[in-house]
């Protein structure tokens, strides 16, 4: 059986194993165009901005090198840097709608409950907008895209205690905001 690691699967990637770049697409895709449309809140520009992601990977990864930083975090940076570009191309703020962060089944709701449930979406994206913008990325990192408290810190080039305090004023501000 293979190593399946993130470290041996970048080692065979870079000796041009297409095997190996398809497991770490395989592994980070969902990651990465959730991240994406969280921060966008356009499914079409979220998808082509993961494949964005893993065209810079697979063109940039005979020059990265492992360090004690996860290979997840080298991949976040990158999209956090598609998505600044992004930014400064429209030249406005995207707004990030919450229901679009993840892929969700489709459900049996009620239209009330529907209606409902959009609402409170809203309110919590609007919400959001109101919190510092490294506050929200902390608090999108942690729990939209489901990262460690390791990993968060590593993709915002910052300490675990740094992501923690962002993290915490972040969910204050957010609470603040929602009363």
């Amino acid at each position: 059986m293979f190593d399946t690691s993130d470290a041996n699967l970048v080692r065979r990637a870079q000796q041009g194993n297409k095997g190996a770049i398809g497991k770490l697409y395989d592994r980070y895709q969902e990651q990465m165009f959730r991240f994406a449309w969280s921060r966008v809140g356009d499914r079409q520009l979220a998808e082509d901005i993961t494949g964005e992601i893993f065209t810079r990977m697979v063109t940039h990864l005979p020059e990265y090198r492992a360090t004690a930083v996860p290979f997840s975090a080298w991949l976040y940076q990158i999209a956090r840097n598609l998505i600044t570009d992004v930014y400064r191309r429209q030249d406005s703020r995207i707004l990030q709608p919450l229901e679009n962060a993840h892929l969700v089944a489709e459900t049996q709701e009620s239209p009330d409950m529907m209606v409902e449930h959009q609402l409170t979406i809203e309110k919590i994206q609007a919400a959001l907008e109101t919190i510092d913008p490294q506050q929200r990325e902390a608090v999108t990192l942690r729990f939209l895209t489901g990262l460690s408290l390791r990993e968060a810190a590593e993709t915002m080039d910052c300490s675990v205690a740094a992501l923690k305090s962002l993290q915490h004023r972040g969910l204050q501000a957010l609470r603040v905001a929602l009363k």
